[in-house]
């Protein structure tokens, strides 16, 4: 059987299993024993292996003779016809609207973005998601208001401001039809929660243990741009930009819970919702370790590093573009020096923010700081300049959409002078939440690959890590992590001058 999604039958299986919803609408489950065809984010009883067939389209499993679950309605998952529409256009909308394109802005604006008229867009999304966007939107809105309503104190007028509804009557009233009883009445049937100043939130943020949050701390601060980043006992803090100023976010584990507390001071309400969304994907709560563990276990290079540390997440980065930005300063240059470079940039090109504290007291740049300014005396070469410059026009551009397809986004990525695919897919990795990136450029990962002093090929390691799929970058971050210990215990002679900033 051929590959689907750069994936083989068996690491198709492996991904079925954990029913991660990063796979969702790559690949479908028919069953031969029921006829029916499922996501794989299905919630009903694991079918047998041996009755379990893979499909790239739903078309493709209806033409063998199976029909649509009732319970996840494949015809209407991420890449069919439900979500691209006309040349994509319902995929990319509900990627939007997913983002928060609908949390301010209306179904006009939505469909100008998407080049084409509203009352066009309507019926897409008549036709093949059987909701309107506003609908779709809210949906998301009300989960986040049950959440703001269980965990804080914040007022029910600022809640329905966060939770995307331009109105305290239109929070109620949409509360009303989906939980028939009122936002109030909910809260009052919950636990009370500690009174906080309005300027300050904070949010439980679950995750499914073992969680090892020493690793992705240390990750974060080997890497944390002074500035605009901290870590330290506290937690991870940083800077944020939001509509019409800055907020300031510290993330910290919380003892006995499994969950992580995300506290945000100075955010409009409204930009809380994409606050929470962005921490999820940077801290990975999404992601089943024991399911992952398991399956990356059996392979004789990372099965041990797994059992030391089966906790082990992917530190994402809060923005793509800073993601981006920050690889190609660390492209063939130690972390140490790629660490240097983005602090002089953040100094040059960043916005300075009133009452920084703690050491907080950047914005990173956005594509149009760092476009109109010169990186003279920065230290940088004058191609990799260049290729900054050009990075932040193509995004202004929107030749370079981070709101794309992961795969869009790294072909445009690599198609700018100066981005290789070991760029690209780090972005991808660690940005974009990608868990099967895999940055086979880098010079680290092929000599670990090659247990020994000669690296392998990028083709040697592509070949080594077919095993892995499809959780590469979770071996990728394994190898990186062996790395860096293996750096620490070498006395200081032994230890190698240039490395990849991201190893």
């Amino acid at each position: 059987m051929e590959t689907i999604a750069g994936l083989d039958p068996e690491a198709l299986n492996r991904a079925r299993v954990s029913r991660d919803p990063r796979f969702d609408g790559k690949f479908f489950i028919a069953v031969t024993s029921t006829g029916i065809y499922c996501r794989p984010i299905c919630p009903s009883r694991y079918a047998k292996r041996a009755n379990v067939r893979f499909f790239g389209t739903p078309a493709a499993a209806e033409a063998a003779g199976f029909r649509p679950c009732l319970r996840c309605r494949p015809e209407a998952a991420p890449g069919t016809p439900a979500w691209l529409g006309t040349a994509a256009v319902v995929r990319r909308a509900l990627r939007l609207i997913n983002e928060g394109a609908l949390d301010e802005d209306s179904v006009d604006t939505l469909a100008n973005r998407l080049g084409i008229g509203a009352r066009h867009l309507l019926r897409l999304f008549g036709r093949h998601v059987g909701a309107s966007p506003i609908a779709v939107a809210q949906t998301r809105r009300l989960h986040f208001a049950v959440c703001l309503l269980e965990q804080t104190s914040l007022p029910i007028t600022q809640i329905a401001m966060a939770a995307g509804f331009g109105s305290c009557r239109r929070f109620n009233a949409a509360f009303r039809s989906a939980y028939q009883r009122a936002p109030r009445d909910f809260r009052k049937a919950g636990r009370r929660i500690a009174a906080r100043s309005s300027e300050d939130v904070a949010l439980r943020l679950a995750y499914r243990p073992p969680y090892d949050w020493a690793q992705v701390c240390d990750f974060l601060a080997t890497r944390a741009v002074p500035g605009v980043e901290r870590v330290d006992a506290r937690g991870y803090a940083r800077t944020v930009a939001c509509e019409g100023g800055h907020a300031l976010i510290c993330v910290r584990a919380l003892p006995k819970v499994a969950a992580l507390e995300l506290r945000v001071t100075g955010a409009p309400p409204a930009a809380l919702l994409q606050i929470s969304t962005a921490a999820r994907r940077v801290f990975d709560l999404a992601a089943d370790p024991q399911r992952i563990g398991a399956e990356l276990a059996r392979d004789v290079l990372i099965g041990p590093l797994v059992r030391q540390r089966p906790g082990l997440r992917i530190a994402g980065a809060w923005e793509p573009f800073e993601c981006a930005v920050r690889a190609v300063l660390g492209q063939q240059v130690s972390v140490a020096a790629g660490r240097r470079f983005a602090l002089r940039l953040v100094e040059r090109a960043g916005l300075p923010i009133a009452n920084g504290t703690d050491g907080l007291t950047h914005l990173f740049p956005s594509p149009a700081s760092l476009a109109a300014t010169s990186l003279d005396g920065l230290g940088l070469t004058r191609s990799r300049a260049a290729t900054l410059h050009a990075l932040a026009r193509a995004t202004l551009e929107g030749r370079v959409d981070f709101d794309a397809a992961p795969e869009e986004v790294v072909a445009a990525l690599a198609a700018l002078p100066g981005i290789g695919p070991w760029t690209a897919q780090y972005v991808a990795l660690r940005a974009l939440g990608e868990p099967d990136a895999l940055p086979s450029g880098d010079l680290v990962l092929r000599r670990l690959a090659a247990a020994g002093a000669s690296p392998l090929s990028v083709r040697g390691l592509e070949a080594r890590a077919h095993q892995w799929q499809p959780w590469r970058g979770y071996a990728v971050m394994h190898l990186w992590r062996a790395a860096s210990e293996n750096l620490a215990r070498a006395p200081t002679r032994n230890r190698p001058s240039r490395t990849r900033a991201a190893a």
